[in-house]
Protein backbone atom coordinates (compact mmCIF):
# COMPACT_ATOMS: atom_id res chain seq x y z
CA UNK A 1 0.00 0.00 0.00
CA UNK A 2 0.70 3.23 -0.83
CA UNK A 3 2.41 5.23 2.19
CA UNK A 4 0.41 8.20 1.70
CA UNK A 5 -2.98 5.91 1.54
CA UNK A 6 -1.64 4.44 4.28
CA UNK A 7 -0.83 7.39 6.39
CA UNK A 8 -4.51 9.02 5.68
CA UNK A 9 -6.51 5.54 6.48
CA UNK A 10 -4.73 6.05 9.97
CA UNK A 11 -5.84 9.97 9.96
CA UNK A 12 -9.29 8.94 8.99
CA UNK A 13 -9.72 5.85 11.17
CA UNK A 14 -8.53 7.96 13.90
CA UNK A 15 -11.81 10.71 13.69
CA UNK A 16 -14.14 7.70 12.75
CA UNK A 17 -13.28 6.02 15.99
CA UNK A 18 -13.45 9.27 17.63
CA UNK A 19 -17.49 9.77 16.06
CA UNK A 20 -18.52 5.79 16.43
CA UNK A 21 -17.58 6.29 20.18
CA UNK A 22 -18.78 9.66 20.36
CA UNK A 23 -22.51 8.70 18.58
CA UNK A 24 -21.89 6.54 15.85
CA UNK A 25 -21.68 7.10 11.74
CA UNK A 26 -17.76 6.89 11.37
CA UNK A 27 -17.93 4.29 9.02
CA UNK A 28 -19.67 6.84 6.61
CA UNK A 29 -16.39 8.18 6.49
CA UNK A 30 -14.10 4.95 6.40
CA UNK A 31 -15.92 2.62 4.36
CA UNK A 32 -16.31 5.54 1.19
CA UNK A 33 -12.43 6.53 2.19
CA UNK A 34 -11.23 2.67 1.56
CA UNK A 35 -13.21 2.82 -2.08
CA UNK A 36 -11.76 6.31 -2.95
CA UNK A 37 -8.78 4.28 -2.78
CA UNK A 38 -9.42 1.64 -4.55
CA UNK A 39 -10.84 -1.06 -2.62
CA UNK A 40 -13.95 -2.66 -3.87
CA UNK A 41 -16.85 -2.16 -1.94
CA UNK A 42 -17.33 -5.66 -0.19
CA UNK A 43 -13.60 -5.59 0.77
CA UNK A 44 -14.13 -2.10 1.87
CA UNK A 45 -17.01 -2.97 4.72
CA UNK A 46 -15.02 -5.81 5.61
CA UNK A 47 -11.46 -4.19 5.94
CA UNK A 48 -13.76 -1.82 8.35
CA UNK A 49 -14.87 -4.43 10.43
CA UNK A 50 -10.79 -4.70 12.16
CA UNK A 51 -11.10 -0.80 12.64
CA UNK A 52 -14.52 -1.15 14.44
CA UNK A 53 -12.73 -4.25 16.57
CA UNK A 54 -9.79 -1.87 17.62
CA UNK A 55 -12.03 1.03 18.75
CA UNK A 56 -14.33 -1.18 20.46
CA UNK A 57 -11.58 -3.23 22.89
CA UNK A 58 -9.98 0.64 23.52
CA UNK A 59 -13.21 2.38 24.47
CA UNK A 60 -14.81 -0.62 26.35
CA UNK A 61 -11.94 -0.83 28.42
CA UNK A 62 -11.38 2.97 28.89
CA UNK A 63 -15.14 2.85 29.88
CA UNK A 64 -14.97 -0.15 32.70
CA UNK A 65 -12.24 1.77 33.66
CA UNK A 66 -14.15 4.77 34.45
CA UNK A 67 -16.48 2.53 36.51
CA UNK A 68 -19.39 2.08 33.92
CA UNK A 69 -21.57 -1.51 34.17
CA UNK A 70 -21.74 -1.36 30.55
CA UNK A 71 -21.27 -5.37 29.90
CA UNK A 72 -23.50 -6.10 32.49
CA UNK A 73 -26.59 -3.90 30.78
CA UNK A 74 -25.17 -4.81 27.40
CA UNK A 75 -25.44 -8.93 27.94
CA UNK A 76 -29.49 -9.41 27.61
CA UNK A 77 -29.38 -7.78 24.59
CA UNK A 78 -26.54 -9.64 23.02
CA UNK A 79 -28.08 -12.84 21.91
CA UNK A 80 -30.59 -11.50 19.59
CA UNK A 81 -28.04 -8.60 18.51
CA UNK A 82 -25.34 -11.81 17.54
CA UNK A 83 -27.92 -14.09 15.62
CA UNK A 84 -28.86 -11.08 13.34
CA UNK A 85 -25.19 -9.95 12.60
CA UNK A 86 -24.44 -13.80 11.54
CA UNK A 87 -27.36 -13.25 9.27
CA UNK A 88 -26.22 -9.58 8.17
CA UNK A 89 -22.81 -10.43 7.67
CA UNK A 90 -24.02 -13.61 5.65
CA UNK A 91 -26.09 -12.34 3.28
CA UNK A 92 -24.11 -8.76 2.43
CA UNK A 93 -21.00 -10.68 2.20
CA UNK A 94 -21.77 -12.34 -0.86
CA UNK A 95 -22.72 -8.83 -3.11
CA UNK A 96 -20.09 -8.12 -5.60
CA UNK A 97 -18.51 -4.77 -4.87
CA UNK A 98 -20.53 -2.70 -7.79
CA UNK A 99 -23.67 -3.83 -5.77
CA UNK A 100 -22.28 -3.03 -2.56
CA UNK A 101 -20.99 0.49 -3.12
CA UNK A 102 -24.80 1.56 -4.25
CA UNK A 103 -26.40 0.24 -1.64
CA UNK A 104 -24.18 1.93 0.98
CA UNK A 105 -24.34 4.87 -1.01
CA UNK A 106 -28.21 4.72 -0.77
CA UNK A 107 -27.94 4.23 2.79
CA UNK A 108 -25.61 7.15 3.64
CA UNK A 109 -28.32 9.49 1.64
CA UNK A 110 -30.58 7.95 4.02
CA UNK A 111 -28.71 8.49 7.20
CA UNK A 112 -27.97 12.13 6.71
CA UNK A 113 -31.68 13.37 7.40
CA UNK A 114 -30.82 11.85 11.12
CA UNK A 115 -27.29 13.17 11.32
CA UNK A 116 -28.47 16.70 10.30
CA UNK A 117 -31.37 16.38 13.22
CA UNK A 118 -28.74 15.50 15.68
CA UNK A 119 -26.51 18.02 14.98
CA UNK A 120 -29.06 20.61 16.16
CA UNK A 121 -29.35 21.17 19.37
CA UNK A 122 -32.20 21.13 21.52
CA UNK A 123 -33.86 23.36 24.51
CA UNK A 124 -36.85 20.86 24.95
CA UNK A 125 -37.45 18.46 27.79
CA UNK A 126 -38.36 15.20 26.40
CA UNK A 127 -40.19 12.58 28.14
CA UNK A 128 -39.03 9.53 28.87
CA UNK A 129 -40.87 7.00 26.66
CA UNK A 130 -42.30 4.22 27.53
CA UNK A 131 -39.55 0.82 27.41
CA UNK A 132 -40.25 -1.70 24.69
CA UNK A 133 -41.97 -5.07 25.67
CA UNK A 134 -39.23 -7.82 25.73
CA UNK A 135 -40.54 -9.67 22.56
CA UNK A 136 -40.45 -6.44 20.61
CA UNK A 137 -37.34 -5.66 22.29
CA UNK A 138 -35.33 -8.43 21.21
CA UNK A 139 -36.99 -8.21 17.39
CA UNK A 140 -35.84 -4.86 17.30
CA UNK A 141 -32.46 -6.11 18.37
CA UNK A 142 -32.16 -8.57 16.21
CA UNK A 143 -32.76 -6.27 13.44
CA UNK A 144 -29.85 -3.60 14.49
CA UNK A 145 -27.84 -6.87 14.58
CA UNK A 146 -29.09 -7.96 11.25
CA UNK A 147 -28.10 -4.14 10.06
CA UNK A 148 -24.83 -3.90 11.85
CA UNK A 149 -23.64 -7.64 10.70
CA UNK A 150 -24.61 -6.15 6.77
CA UNK A 151 -23.41 -2.38 6.55
CA UNK A 152 -22.26 -1.36 10.01
CA UNK A 153 -22.78 2.33 8.87
CA UNK A 154 -24.82 4.21 11.10
CA UNK A 155 -25.76 1.18 13.84
CA UNK A 156 -24.17 3.13 16.65
CA UNK A 157 -26.71 6.02 16.16
CA UNK A 158 -29.54 3.18 15.60
CA UNK A 159 -28.65 1.49 19.00
CA UNK A 160 -27.80 4.75 20.81
CA UNK A 161 -31.83 5.35 20.07
CA UNK A 162 -33.04 2.24 20.81
CA UNK A 163 -31.09 2.32 24.08
CA UNK A 164 -32.32 5.79 25.21
CA UNK A 165 -35.82 4.00 25.27
CA UNK A 166 -35.13 2.52 28.40
CA UNK A 167 -33.96 5.19 30.19
CA UNK A 168 -30.42 5.54 30.45
CA UNK A 169 -28.44 8.41 30.56
CA UNK A 170 -26.27 9.70 27.31
CA UNK A 171 -23.03 8.63 28.89
CA UNK A 172 -23.95 5.38 30.21
CA UNK A 173 -26.03 4.34 27.04
CA UNK A 174 -23.24 4.96 24.59
CA UNK A 175 -20.85 2.77 26.92
CA UNK A 176 -23.62 0.37 26.40
CA UNK A 177 -23.70 0.89 22.90
CA UNK A 178 -20.02 0.47 22.47
CA UNK A 179 -20.07 -2.62 24.00
CA UNK A 180 -23.32 -3.93 21.45
CA UNK A 181 -21.49 -2.67 17.96
CA UNK A 182 -17.73 -4.57 19.57
CA UNK A 183 -19.99 -7.75 19.82
CA UNK A 184 -21.97 -8.00 16.69
CA UNK A 185 -18.57 -6.90 15.32
CA UNK A 186 -17.25 -9.82 16.22
CA UNK A 187 -19.93 -11.81 14.99
CA UNK A 188 -19.79 -10.54 11.62
CA UNK A 189 -15.77 -10.25 11.16
CA UNK A 190 -14.75 -13.98 10.72
CA UNK A 191 -17.47 -14.31 7.69
CA UNK A 192 -15.67 -11.58 5.99
CA UNK A 193 -12.39 -13.10 6.53
CA UNK A 194 -13.13 -16.28 5.51
CA UNK A 195 -14.44 -14.70 2.69
CA UNK A 196 -11.19 -13.06 1.54
CA UNK A 197 -12.85 -9.47 1.56
CA UNK A 198 -10.30 -8.29 4.18
CA UNK A 199 -6.76 -6.42 2.58
CA UNK A 200 -4.37 -6.39 5.47
CA UNK A 201 -2.66 -3.12 5.09
CA UNK A 202 -5.84 -0.90 5.07
CA UNK A 203 -6.80 -3.18 7.96
CA UNK A 204 -3.31 -2.89 10.17
CA UNK A 205 -3.71 1.27 9.20
CA UNK A 206 -7.54 1.20 10.33
CA UNK A 207 -6.93 -0.79 13.72
CA UNK A 208 -3.98 1.83 14.75
CA UNK A 209 -6.68 4.89 13.69
CA UNK A 210 -9.30 3.25 15.22
CA UNK A 211 -7.88 2.27 18.30
CA UNK A 212 -6.34 5.89 18.70
CA UNK A 213 -10.32 6.87 18.34
CA UNK A 214 -11.69 4.79 20.32
CA UNK A 215 -9.42 5.80 23.48
CA UNK A 216 -9.35 9.68 22.92
CA UNK A 217 -13.78 9.41 22.53
CA UNK A 218 -14.11 7.47 25.18
CA UNK A 219 -13.16 10.45 26.99
CA UNK A 220 -14.43 13.20 25.18
CA UNK A 221 -17.50 15.15 26.73
CA UNK A 222 -20.02 13.52 24.23
CA UNK A 223 -22.53 16.60 23.98
CA UNK A 224 -20.09 19.49 23.04
CA UNK A 225 -18.09 16.30 20.90
CA UNK A 226 -21.60 16.06 19.30
CA UNK A 227 -22.15 19.80 18.23
CA UNK A 228 -19.01 19.97 16.64
CA UNK A 229 -18.63 16.35 14.43
CA UNK A 230 -21.99 16.19 13.47
CA UNK A 231 -21.76 19.10 11.26
CA UNK A 232 -18.47 18.07 9.64
CA UNK A 233 -19.93 14.41 9.06
CA UNK A 234 -22.86 15.66 7.33
CA UNK A 235 -21.05 17.41 4.49
CA UNK A 236 -18.51 14.44 4.39
CA UNK A 237 -21.94 12.10 3.80
CA UNK A 238 -23.09 13.95 1.25
CA UNK A 239 -19.72 14.45 -0.51
CA UNK A 240 -18.68 10.71 -0.01
CA UNK A 241 -22.49 9.50 -1.37
CA UNK A 242 -22.20 11.56 -4.55
CA UNK A 243 -18.75 9.40 -5.55
CA UNK A 244 -20.21 6.50 -4.49
CA UNK A 245 -23.42 6.80 -6.29
CA UNK A 246 -21.40 7.76 -9.37
CA UNK A 247 -22.76 11.40 -9.46
CA UNK A 248 -19.41 13.25 -10.12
Amino acid sequence: MDPIHFALLVGAGTLAGLINTLAGGGSLLSVPLLVFIGLPGEIANGTNRIGILAQGAMAIRSFRRAGLPALRLAAPLLPPVLIGSWIGAALISRLNGAAFERLFGVVMIMLLIPTLRGSLPSKKQKPVPRPWPVPLRIAIFFLLGLYGGAIQAGAGLFVLAALQRTGLDLVLANSVKVVIIFSLTVAAAPIFLFAHQVNGWAALALFIGFACGGWIGAWAALREGEKIIRPVMAVAVVAMAGRMLHLY
